[in-house]
């Protein structure tokens, strides 16, 4: 009966599906389309371009600006542009853009998101409009998701811009101001998300105008777009001052958080991450701290306490955070790296400290803060690049006005995704899992296993010593992370097995049999850079008292990465490079920055006359060549095999990352296969499962019985829909509240920026005083009564407190000039006052030192709108928390929101005015007397 049914139901679909399919449009099949006339116009362009030299080639740059320097427009250069970089590309990395990446260079210049699958090419696909847009001299900047990938793209497809006369600029974490300020001023400069927020905030907290790094923002390319634009939306970017230092209640709390019992005396909502105190709860605390009441504002143990309690139940050790050298170091969620430099705040970060016993750190107070979505928005032009974008449509479309495309596949995707085997517990699932990878591991495929933590990565890896099974690890922990490429390098290896948490699923490439162009560069790395890289003994002449030596750093890579052993010559060969490389540029003389630019340029195509390079490159080949005649053979045994095995533990959040993981199989149409183990107590189901989800679990008697059901997978597809949109829900309510406060943000940095770049603020100071004039006169004197009722002697009083250069002002000046002219009189009467004192004031200073004045003032208006802004977002912050509560009298906490953050805005900058001129008013230098110095010892090193 069962059998008769399905057997209707798939006449069925065969009828109805296949009529859907008929109709149904392929969106990339429409986006061809639309590019395929300015795709054959490069390809036509290609036979020129090949019979150019390299210096006719590079010439054409120039050429390009000076045309559109007389006014021809981007897109009329578009082909010729393409085609040159294009050509360049092949020159230099041996790569030849496919016509799909051409449409896929073409979409980014146009400001739309493009979606290329894994293994497109979506790195080189940037270099084509970076290069067009570069033309008009205004700077492109390249952002990717971390420090490893921007130096990657600067170093390797950075060559192709430099060969065509381009400056490219690499910033990264541990780089000075100099440096960056740079990179900054470079044509294309390739940069983090996390590094470029926190520039631009910190250029609007800069005191003077040598300290600013960034210019005026043109054109953003945004690699892996979804996740910065989306995963990352979620938490704002803060620059945070110290405020005061920590509080032992930070460990009172922890010690009471511990004794205290889920359920009895606290409640749990995962879902909304929040902890709430039950009457016992609030009962055992106070008893416990000998405090009547633990909401009392002089004390505020709740805050405290509630923090701990978070930290104990949602903030778990090697899941969110891990510990490195006693400090409590953030990993990021969707990435798996870990975020050093960053912390929770409102105190949830001392509370994980004081919960680990590491040293707490000083508590901060908000100097600046921009949302990702407030900050990407102030480009001109945006456009960005995934391999899964589509999902997430409606938010590109809502919030950042982004389009999205899908960039037509260059090869068939041959990828077999199989469906989700669901267990009913966690510890069937990972037993599964374990039999899965002994599986493909014993018939030879590679497999990656991605999982959701460092925890579960590291249980998974115990499991399988267990069952001596060899693998890689790639997670947060440091040991790991230093080791990242080269444990994808050999992830496409036979039989190699790689755990991985979402560090592996994104910017990185797995080619079938290995890669044998990563690990002849890893080889070279590890013979040249201990003879030519500075290391820290190098760059400090004399030993640091009471420090250690620091360590020598080795580039050696594990013998087990490598394919085979290198012949003796291709060995003799590679040290005696290394050595005249050594030689000519000097002993341990090089930064290792300088140094991996010097490595690209050689294990690349860009023509050179250095003869140090051309060696160099010689060797490489040599290398490449004898470990590609092994990883060659390996390839196509992999691939009859079936390819890389991609093995899922558990759901995301987002399908997106699910898919990123899945993208890692199946590259340029190489074989390839995923599979997803999941269980009803992963924390997706469990958090966001409903009643559904529990009513199946207890209905399943068998743990260790892998569930299909039709009902089932729907149901999971549910519940990631149900999370998708909650957390969309909140990044739109964060974009909403932010977009207040952003306005705010952009009216203040723009009058901060007008300050520091002006070299003279005379005519700000004027207006000052005339608007507190006006304050003033309105907050004294009310117009609606007679003149005769007027308090001038009030009015006068507080003029004179006001600026001293008014000591002889009296009310019968004042009611002399209303009787003549109304409150206009009065006002036009005090503000000529106040601008013929300032003007006197001028002249005092500028007669003690010349271009003092303008010095002061610029100082004044700095320091007040940052302490001013400090509190006011401190103050605005209270409000959001505060309007939430309006909801209950039928009010909405948005507009509440607008109306309230108007008013302390208009105050704010009102108090900013009044106290500037009030400073200057005030202003009387002192010259210092010069203290004679003496002589001093001076060592040299």
């Amino acid at each position: 009966m069962h059998t008769a049914r399905r057997q209707r139901g798939g006449a069925c679909y065969a009828m109805f599906g296949g009529l859907g399919n008929m109709f149904a449009s392929d969106p990339t099949e429409k986006v061809r389309k639309a590019y395929s006339g300015r795709v054959a116009q490069i390809n036509a362009l290609e036979p020129a371009m090949q019979a150019l030299s390299d210096a006719e080639l590079k010439d054409l740059t120039q050429q390009f600006r000076d045309r559109l320097a007389k006014g021809e427009s981007m897109e009329s250069i578009l082909p010729e542009a393409f085609a040159a970089a294009r050509e360049a590309s092949w020159r230099v990395l041996g790569l030849r853009p496919f016509d799909v990446q051409l449409t896929g260079g073409m979409i980014l210049h146009e400001g739309v998101i493009a979606e290329m699958r894994t293994g497109e090419g979506k790195t080189l696909v940037a270099v084509l409009p970076a290069y067009l847009n570069a033309l008009t001299g205004k700077g492109v900047h390249v952002v990717t998701v971390n420090d490893y990938l921007a130096k990657r793209d600067a170093e390797c497809v950075g060559q192709v811009h430099r060969f065509l006369g381009l400056e490219v600029g690499l910033v990264q974490q541990s780089m000075t101001p100099e440096e960056r300020r740079k990179s900054y001023n470079s044509d294309i400069t390739y940069v983090t998300n996390s590094e470029l927020g926190f520039d631009y905030l910190r250029d609007n907290l800069a005191s003077t105008p040598e300290e600013l790094v960034l210019r005026d923002f043109n054109f953003c390319i945004v690699d892996e777009v979804d996740s910065i634009l989306i995963d990352e939306a979620r938490t704002p970017l803060i620059i945070s001052g110290q405020a005061e230092r920590p509080s032992e209640r930070y460990i009172k709390s922890a010690k009471l958080a511990d004794a205290m019992v889920r359920d009895l005396h606290y409640k749990v909502d995962e879902k909304q991450k929040s902890v709430l105190m039950t009457e016992e709860g609030y009962e055992v605390a106070e008893d416990v701290l000998q405090v009547t009441d633990l909401y009392d504002p002089r004390e505020q143990w709740a805050v405290y306490l509630i923090n701990a309690l978070k930290a104990k139940e949602l903030q778990k050790k090697d899941v969110n955070y891990i510990i490195r050298d006693n400090e409590a170091i953030i990993v990021d969620e969707f990435t798996g790296r870990t975020m050093p430099g960053r912390r929770w705040g409102d105190g949830l970060h001392q509370a994980v400290e004081a919960k680990e016993e590491v040293p707490i750190q000083n508590e901060t107070v908000t100097l600046a803060s921009i949302s990702y979505q407030s900050f990407f928005l102030s480009y001109p032009k945006l456009a960005g690049m995934t391999g899964t974008a589509e999902t997430e449509l409606a938010e590109f479309s809502n919030i950042y006005n982004l389009s999205v495309a899908v960039v037509p596949m260059n090869r068939i995707n041959a990828r077999d995704d199989a469906p989700d085997v669901v267990f009913k517990s966690e510890l069937a699932k990972w037993t599964a899992v374990c039999t899965e990878v002994k599986r493909m591991h014993k018939s030879g495929r590679p497999v990656l296993v991605g999982t959701t933590s460092v925890e579960r990565s590291e249980f998974l890896a115990g499991l399988l010593v267990k069952e001596g099974i060899p693998f890689e690890l790639l997670n947060a922990k440091p040991e790991n992370v230093e080791r990242e490429s080269e444990i994808v390098a050999q992830s496409g290896r036979k039989g190699a097995v790689t755990i991985s948490t979402n560090m592996a699923g994104r910017g990185t490439d797995i080619l079938l049999g290995g890669n044998p162009e990563f690990m002849a560069r890893l080889q070279l790395r590890a013979t040249l850079f201990p003879l030519v890289v500075q290391t820290e003994d190098d760059a400090i002449a004399f030993e640091k008292k009471g420090k250690a030596p620091a360590p020598t750093k080795s580039w050696a890579a594990a013998e087990s990465v490598f394919p085979c052993a290198l012949s003796s010559i291709a060995i003799e060969r590679m040290q005696e490079a290394a050595q005249t490389a050594a030689t000519t540029w000097g002993s341990r003389s090089l930064p290792e920055l300088t140094a991996e630019e010097r490595l690209s340029t050689a294990c690349e195509k860009a023509p050179t006359e250095d003869p140090v390079i051309l060696a160099l490159r010689a060797v490489y080949l040599e290398v490449v060549k004898e470990y590609g005649s092994v990883t060659k053979a390996e390839r196509e045994e992999v691939r009859a095999l079936g390819g890389l095995h991609v093995v899922g533990t558990e759901r995301h959040e987002a399908r997106r990352v699910d898919n990123q993981l899945r993208g890692r199989s199946g590259r340029q149409g190489d074989s390839g296969s995923t599979r997803f183990f999941l269980s009803l107590e992963d924390n997706i189901f469990r958090i966001f499962g409903g009643d559904r989800i529990k009513n199946m679990m207890s209905a399943f008697q068998l743990d260790d019985v892998p569930i299909e059901s039709g009902m089932l997978t729907r149901s999971l597809d549910e519940a990631q829909k149900k999370v998708e949109t909650y957390f969309y829900d909140i990044r739109k309510q964060l974009f909403d509240y932010d977009n207040v406060l952003n306005q705010q943000r952009e009216k203040l940095y723009s009058e901060r920026k007008r300050a520091l770049m002006s070299e003279d603020l005379s005519q700000v100071m004027i207006e000052y005083a005339e608007d507190t004039v006006d304050d003033i006169v309105g907050a004294n004197i009310d117009v609606s009564a007679p003149v005769d009722m007027w308090d001038l002697e009030s009015l006068a009083k507080k003029m004179r407190q006001y600026c001293f250069l008014l000591q002889d002002l009296t009310a019968e000046d004042l009611k002399a000039k209303a009787d003549a002219g109304g409150i206009d009189g009065v006002r036009n009467y005090l503000q000529d006052l106040c601008v013929e004192a300032y003007r006197t004031k001028q002249k005092e200073i500028e007669a003690v030192e010349p271009g003092l004045m303008p010095q002061a003032e610029r100082f004044f208006l700095l320091a007040q709108t940052d302490n001013l802004w400090k509190e006011h977002l401190q103050a605005i912050k209270f409000i959001q928390q505060a309007v939430g509560l309006r909801g209950y009298a039928q009010k909405d906490p948005l507009i509440e929101y607008k109306l309230e953050g108007y008013n302390l805005f208009k105050e704010m900058m009102g108090q900013i005015r009044r106290n500037v001129i009030y400073s200057v008013y005030q202003f009387t230098p002192k010259r210092l007397e010069e203290v004679p110095k003496e002589p001093q010892n001076t060592q040299t090193g």
